[in-house]
């Protein structure tokens, strides 16, 4: 027997990507979109991230400044080497 939950805001922010990426089953979709349809703070948040995602597709790369490359991999790397010894 499958049970359903109730959706609290920070379920949905937490499958937000999922869900606008639609790499969520059925029933979870049906209770985000629940929860979305009573909760004007959650719906606004979905709506603005769907809307930036949609702008964001439509535009063309913008190619990293100097060194930003760099720095930006050895950040990652460092942040990286940080979780893996948690």
């Amino acid at each position: 027997m499958e049970t359903t939950r109730q959706y609290t805001c920070k379920n949905l922010l937490q499958e937000l990507s999922d869900y606008l990426e639609g790499a969520m089953e059925s029933p979870a979709r049906s209770e985000i979109e629940a929860h979305l349809a009573k909760c004007p703070n959650c719906w606004v948040v979905c709506d603005t991230t769907k809307k930036t995602i949609q702008v964001f597709k439509g535009m063309e790369p913008y190619p990293l400044p100097e060194g930003v490359k760099g720095r930006l991999v050895k950040a990652l790397e460092k942040k990286c080497s940080r979780a893996g010894q948690a």
